[in-house]
């Protein structure tokens, strides 16, 4: 992976661990302080998460310029496969191949982030004139 490259998926994992905790302190402040049930509190935190991801994302680690709406319906949709992805892994290790279920959970994570990572550079925040912008910093 070339520099930037790499510092993009740095930047991705950074965002992943901002958005978590924030989704998290939702999750447990609802909980808390609204004696909200924890159904309801884990989809407000994951819906906020996810708002935080898709800004983040967007404006600071993929410097997306492009229409907003469609991109949002697109990182849902890749945040849907990606969450797909994790559960089929989980479930894979869990069902077939006999792992404890704390270590497939943690087995399920490298799926979903390399998914979303991917599929959200090369899908949702992609631009038009990205393919001439990579040519020119691989030739440099």
């Amino acid at each position: 992976m070339k520099g930037w490259k790499f510092l993009q998926f740095i930047k991705f994992l950074s965002v992943g661990v901002a958005n978590t905790l924030v989704g998290l302190s939702v999750i447990y402040s609802a909980k808390w302080f609204f004696n909200v049930g924890d159904v309801a509190a884990n989809a407000l935190g994951y819906s906020v998460g996810l708002l935080v991801s898709f800004t983040l994302n967007s404006r600071w680690t993929f410097a997306h310029q492009g229409p907003r709406l469609p991109a949002m319906l697109k990182f849902l949709l890749v945040s849907l496969v990606a969450y797909g992805m994790n559960l089929l892994t989980v479930m894979i290790a869990i069902h077939y191949v006999g792992l404890n279920d704390y270590i497939a959970q943690a087995l399920g994570i490298p799926p979903y982030t390399l998914t979303s990572f991917f599929a959200s550079k090369y899908l949702v925040f992609r631009t038009k004139s990205e393919p001439n912008e990579r040519l020119q910093l691989d030739n440099q």
